[in-house]
């Protein structure tokens, strides 16, 4: 373990990736309920793209963005010497994130590392699966044998999301902009050139869906509504582009149809843990697999960082802190 310092990825001002810079840092030391990770490999996220665009209003500067990561634990009263993957809310916010050779972390927010995965497979399911359970689990509530929509579902979040709905033995109807087949999924609603809720409602025998988990938001928010049964529910976490979305709200309450809301910065520490625990039992069993994925060296963070933001990454993109190398 390197005892001078070590590199991090920082930005001090908000703005495209261009404004940050890999910089030398003092070696951080965990305090009580903490601790210190050495990060073998770290997801970039959206979300870290936002951030360094300063969308989110609690971002405090100079800071290493990253909310996910997989590494060894150094000091700790947890785990210590054991291969963890985590995330959390607060990472990259308000502390210093993962994107950097060594992170602090509060104890309840890590794992120990699925067995069956590789640390870069491990650092890339943190937000993408998090979420999902979040939102298709803990928010829809959905049971064996109901019908979900995912808006977005060849995203990472919608093909997590698809995963997670299919282990709790629901049925799975896709949409997207494209019409090729997305794993995981029964039918998919090309929105592009097909109505979403005349489809969806084809597909069901005019029955609708038990619930919709949108990632799009925007112009789909409405026709995934509509697109719901009698008491249906319908979960939201993102409306990239057009935050304000307008739906008749008599239709609405006619149909006994409930709304909901999931943000992975508002989870707290514990959920996190509980989370990835549960999440673990089901890559451990292999009723989850993880994302496609491409490892990329610390030192191209960058550029990395340029091609996520221009939406050019074909997997999610996985920081690499020993040259490249995937650890088991």
């Amino acid at each position: 373990m390197r005892t001078n310092g070590m590199k991090s990825l920082r930005f001090a001002a908000f703005g495209p990736p261009s404004v940050l810079r890999i910089e030398e840092l003092p070696m951080p030391e965990p305090g009580d309920g903490e601790a210190l990770v050495h990060v073998k490999a770290a997801a970039i996220n959206p979300s870290d793209i936002g951030n360094v665009a300063g969308r989110f209003k609690k971002t405090t500067l100079p800071r290493t963005p990253g909310r996910d990561f997989a590494g060894i634990v150094i000091k700790g009263k947890l785990h210590e010497g054991e291969e963890v993957w985590g995330s959390g809310p607060s990472l990259g916010i308000v502390r210093d994130g993962s994107h950097a050779e060594y992170v602090v972390v509060p104890l309840e927010t890590l794992s120990l590392k699925p067995k069956s995965l590789s640390m870069a497979q491990a650092a890339a399911i943190g937000i993408p699966f998090i979420t999902a359970w979040a939102s298709v689990v803990s928010a829809a509530q959905i049971q064996a044998g109901e019908t979900i929509l995912v808006v977005g579902a060849a995203g990472a979040v919608g093909q997590a999301a698809t995963q997670i709905a299919n282990w709790k033995q629901a049925r799975v109807i896709g949409a997207d902009m494209r019409s090729d087949p997305i794993p995981g999924t029964e039918s998919v609603v090309n929105t592009k050139i097909e109505n979403l809720h005349a489809r969806v409602m084809e597909l069901t025998a005019g029955k609708g869906v038990d619930a919709v988990f949108d990632t799009v938001g925007g112009p789909m928010f409405e026709p995934a509504l509509q697109s719901l049964r009698l008491g249906g529910r319908q979960v939201a976490i993102a409306s990239p582009g057009q935050p304000r979305v307008s739906f008749s709200l008599i239709d609405f309450y006619h149909n006994f149809s409930r709304l909901l809301g999931v943000d992975s910065f508002g989870l707290t520490p514990r959920q996190v843990a509980e989370i990835q625990e549960e999440l673990r039992l089901g890559f451990e069993t292999g009723a989850l697999k993880p994302l496609p994925i491409e490892i990329v060296p610390f030192e191209k963070a960058v550029d990395t960082y340029t091609l996520v933001g221009a939406g050019q990454a074909k997997a999610k993109q996985v920081l690499s802190f020993d040259g490249g190398i995937d650890w088991k």
